[in-house]
């Protein structure tokens, strides 16, 4: 690091805060350390450069932290672009030296900061105009940034505009609407042609993997044509880590594609390996033209930023000082933007922790409430443009839950895609439960509410009620008009806002709060641990006395608003009848959509009357019925009526792989082997719906490449008290310092987590290597995992579902620690499903599942090494067969496992650079 950077005389100094206090580099290199309350003294005296300001104060224990942030500046200045929201992550975009130690963070902020300055003043003209408007507006509502950025843009002049630059949907452009595509063929798809098509990805020079070949030749099988309705071709493909299952199920995908000029849909469970197929898929598509029309990333609707939602918060919001900044900065991104994806995409997950959630992420259509074709922004819309990219694209990467939602509620299956291939397939059965459950609670009741009747008692909201969608649509027509207002005026019988803070005081108003107030009753009456901090639950037999009446009350009073949404959907689709001659394509979209966003609504309540209608008549077999309190931190947030199907791939089967062609279910977790006899299979039939269709599937398990044996250690300690938090911290402190970092900790409770945390911080922290932490750190967990993956030698903490999202090849990832063997949570859900599916089998098959996926995260290239260890002697040696067969278990006192983690991970860091970097 040069000394220029610390000699600009117009930087504030930096400021490093860590777990044992804070630092502050001065603008004339002078270093300061100083504890958490010195700290808090001086920044009422200055205003510091920092890293994420919220973190920051989290780590000084402070509400606030007034500085100007780093993140902020690169989020103007290269907005839409990859950065972790650390020192380190900013030195790695921006090509800086890497800082090793706390004043080389604080050199690195100065660095950065002058960097980035530097980088304005080398724009464009046209995009210098735009950027100083931005920069001009954002600095009337106090950006602190503000003046500096204009002094590096140099007074490039104003580009005009209406909203000093906030309307960049004007600059924006439109997406051309093309004839609908002809069904696609059925040609096969044949073992060697999927085997020349992964040659032809892997490129001559691959090594050659025989497995990876015989992998695309099952999952050419998926591809054939089926024989007849309701039998697709179905593969159960297990593919160990390492034998390049992505590449292997693509090959067949994509020739598939382009013989028959149709899509196949990959779908994924997590956001990071939707980036990673993405990634993969600039092997088949070298052109990024070309790629930009075959390949679409297609979220749900609540994923991308709604402009008409943007617009509307630069008109009132604008005149609020206090959001410029926010707007500012997504008027910036908005205008780099690849696709608009503000959940997973380019929009960094940090700035709405900057910004806030308010601000930023709400600003997408989470509650349904677009206009389609009567919004003026239509035609440039992020929304619809991917819905008709994903039209004409060969391939679609999707998510578990998008897939599901559109085959449960579509209206015509012939619309659905007929390929699928579900990769992280051992949780199609967790996100079937999501997909096909259903809740009558206070905050459903709400939300229906709000996009019923808008935003109520003069409250400021950028919420449209059905009257201020499609009012207009029915205005000539005098039925359409009276039943609007029928389904307005019926709609008062539905949690309004603050229902909560009602219900906690016994106070509750309208028919559906009464239900809710007296399940309430019921759940503080027979819930286990009442007193906890969060949600409580209890079953629904033998409802306390006024439950039965509020019920019927409650379903009469649901059916009375059932009835003039089921008429108007009516009325909307027969004014497409009787108007077909007149009314333009505008029109006719506005229409179709509001009849459709009705048919969900009026589903919903439907669903809620036969809910209703059980609680006397008794929860149907197939479901598993109960009340809940929602609690965040002991404050009472929901009450609660919730149904699941027990088994959730039968809905999954009816609804999808009847209407499908060819579904292809991989993953390197899919089978429970609960002895060194068993194959498996049941389990993963069972967990996949194949199970439900009568035409069996194509099976195979192919075995990881990687020397499990000689690679791996698994450890389970025997002599650490699991009730003793020290004991248990100072395990986890001494494991972590033996691997010289890059440990993940796994928790199966939260306040473990957080007690843990706070003991081994500092030390740690003094050891030089860093501390994250779920549920502590202001930031969210799939920007933790991108820091861990990136910081090859800090420390990640998390709870038990983190394991999932971690895909972390090479050092970063050396060592996994569970607190304890992770049961499944034995709540009123669980309960119905163990009693279906083989009691205590069944639970051992989950646990050994989640303990197979955490032990699959050590391993992701051949030349990894890594260490499990489990902190719970009480760890049964039936689960035992969660890891590989060659794998040795040994138990052994903590002493024991420390000193085996230190000399076993020594041996791989004595041939490692200690700085090599990790690309992302």
């Amino acid at each position: 690091m040069s000394n220029s950077a610390t000699s600009q005389p117009n930087l504030p100094p930096a400021l490093i805060a860590h777990p044992r206090g804070a630092l502050i580099l001065t603008a004339d290199g002078e270093v300061e350390e100083l504890s958490r309350n010195a700290a808090a003294q001086a920044l009422r005296q200055v205003r510091p450069l920092v890293c994420h300001a919220p973190a920051t104060a989290a780590r000084l224990e402070l509400a606030h932290v007034d500085g100007y942030d780093l993140l902020e500046l690169f989020a103007f200045v290269r907005p839409a672009k990859f950065c972790l929201p650390t020192p380190r992550g900013l030195a790695l975009a921006l090509d800086l030296p890497e800082p090793a130690g706390h004043v080389d963070e604080a050199m690195t902020l100065l660095a950065a900061a002058t960097t980035l300055l530097g980088e304005l003043g080398r724009q464009d003209p046209r995009e210098a105009r735009r950027a100083a408007t931005l920069a001009a507006t954002m600095a009337r509502g106090g950006w602190g940034w503000g003046p500096p950025v204009l002094a590096a843009l140099g007074d490039p002049g104003a580009a005009g505009g209406r909203r000093g630059g906030l309307d960049v949907w004007e600059i924006l452009p439109e997406w051309a609407e093309h004839a609908d595509m002809p069904a696609p063929s059925q040609e096969p798809v044949t073992g060697p042609e999927a085997r020349e098509r992964l040659r032809n990805l892997l490129g001559a020079e691959a090594e050659a993997r025989p497995t990876q070949g015989d992998y695309a030749e099952l999952a050419a099988h998926a591809f054939r044509p089926r024989d007849q309705y309701g039998l697709p071709n179905m593969v159960l493909a297990e593919a160990g880590t390492g034998i390049g299952k992505t590449l292997g199920y693509v090959a067949p995908a994509s020739v598939w594609a382009a013989k028959n000029g149709g899509a196949v849909w990959l779908s994924t469970y997590t956001k990071n390996l939707q980036r990673q197929i993405d990634q993969e898929l600039d092997r088949l598509y070298a052109d990024p033209a070309v790629k930009a029309n075959k390949v679409v990333i297609r979220k749900g609707r609540e994923n991308y930023l709604c402009l008409l939602n943007f617009e509307e918060a630069t008109q009132g919001g604008a005149a609020r000082q206090s959001e410029l900044t926010a707007l500012g900065l997504l008027a910036r991104w908005i205008g780099a933007t690849r696709d608009g994806d503000m959940v997973g995409g380019d929009f960094p997950a940090w700035l709405a922790e900057l910004a806030g959630r308010g601000r930023t992420l709400s600003l997408t259509d989470r509650r349904g409430e677009c206009i389609y074709a009567g919004c003026a922004h239509y035609r440039k819309c992020f929304i619809e443009r991917a819905v008709r990219k994903a039209r004409r694209a060969d391939i679609v990467i999707a998510n578990h839950a998008l897939v599901m939602q559109q085959a449960a509620h579509a209206e015509d299956p012939a619309d659905l895609p007929g390929r699928y291939v579900f990769d992280e397939g051992h949780h199609l059965f967790e996100a079937a439960d999501g997909a096909f459950s259903a809740v009558l609670s206070g905050a459903e009741g709400l939300e229906l509410r709000r996009w019923l009747r808008g935003p109520e008692g003069g409250r400021r909201s950028r919420g449209r009620g059905l009257e201020k969608r499609s009012g207009d649509l029915v205005a000539d027509d005098e039925e359409g008009a009276r039943l609007l207002a029928e389904v307005l005026t019926a709609a008062m019988i539905l949690p309004a806002e603050g229902f909560a803070e009602r219900l906690r005081d016994n106070q509750p108003h309208g028919p559906m709060e009464e239900f809710l107030q007296l399940l309430r009753t019921q759940v503080l009456a027979r819930a286990r641990d009442v007193d906890s901090p969060y949600g409580i639950q209890c079953g629904t037999a033998e409802p306390v006395p006024g439950l039965l009446d509020a019920a019927a009350r409650l379903a009469a009073a649901l059916d009375r608003l059932g009835q003039p949404i089921s008429q108007m959907i009516k009325a909307l689709e027969r004014l497409l009848d009787q108007q077909a001659e007149t009314l333009d394509s505008q029109t006719r979209l506005r229409i179709d959509a509001a009849a459709r966003s009705l048919k969900r609504r009026h589903e919903l309540v439907t669903a809620w009357i036969g809910m209703l209608a059980s609680l006397a008549e008794g929860t149907p077999p197939a479901f598993a019925d109960w009340f809940a309190l929602d609690r965040e931190n002991g404050q009472e947030t929901d009450i609660a009526f919730h149904r699941h199907w027990i088994d959730p791939m039968l809905p999954f089967a009816r609804s999808l792989l009847d209407q499908a062609h060819g579904v292809l279910v991989t993953s390197a977790t899919l089978r429970d082997q609960a002895s060194t006899t068993d194959d498996g299979w049941p389990a993963a039939e069972a967990r996949s719906g194949a199970i439900h269709i009568a035409q069996e599937a194509r099976r195979a398990s192919l075995s990881s490449p990687f020397d499990y044996a000689t690679r791996t250690k698994v450890l389970i300690v025997t002599d650490v008290r699991r009730d003793a938090p020290d004991q248990i911290a100072a395990a986890y402190r001494e494991l972590f310092l033996a691997s010289g970092g890059g440990a993940l900790g796994l928790f199966t409770a939260i306040w473990r987590l957080r007690a843990v945390q706070q003991r081994i911080a500092a030390p740690l922290d003094q050891a030089g290597l860093p501390l994250y932490a779920q549920h502590v750190d202001p930031i969210g967990i799939s920007t933790l995992i991108d820091i861990f993956r990136t910081e090859i030698d800090s420390c990640l903490l998390g709870t038990d579902a983190v394991r999932d999202g971690v895909d972390v090849p090479g050092r970063s990832l050396r060592l996994i620690v569970f607190d304890r063997v992770p049961w499944p949570r034995p709540d009123i859900l669980h309960k119905a499903r163990r009693e279906r599916f083989g009691l205590t089998r069944y639970d051992d098959m989950l646990t050994r599942l989640k303990l197979k996926q955490a032990f699959g995260r050590l391993l992701r290239r051949a030349d990894d090494r890594g260490v499990f260890v489990m902190l719970d002697a009480q760890m049964p040696t039936r689960l035992l067969t969660a890891f590989p067969p060659d794998v040795t278990v040994r138990r052994v006192g903590l002493a024991e496992a420390i000193a085996e983690t230190r000399e076993f991970l020594s041996e791989e860091s004595a041939s490692c650079l200690p700085s090599a970097r990790r690309p992302h």
